[in-house]
């Protein structure tokens, strides 16, 4: 079953959307009146099919610079601690 859900709604009520989930409903969250993205259970996730190393983005050169001086691993030092 493909449930649409507005965001405001998904916020307010995730721990029983993730339990509907877990039993095997689909969201289609609707975001400023448009459908933005699906939530559905892991079992019926797309699997990533290929090697990471064909993927072209695999290993890409960084774009643009940091505005407070930090490396690319400092800032995934950041976001990985949490």
């Amino acid at each position: 079953m493909n449930v649409p859900i507005n965001a405001k709604r998904l916020r307010a009520s995730l721990p029983s959307v993730v339990e509907r989930v877990r039993k095997g409903t689909r969201f289609t969250v609707i975001y400023r009146s448009r459908p933005a993205f699906q939530i559905v259970p892991m079992h019926e996730a797309e699997q990533v099919s290929g090697k990471l190393t064909d993927d072209p983005l695999y290993r890409a050169q960084a774009v643009g610079r940091s505005r407070d001086g930090r490396t690319a691993a400092d800032h995934d030092a950041v976001l990985y601690e949490r």
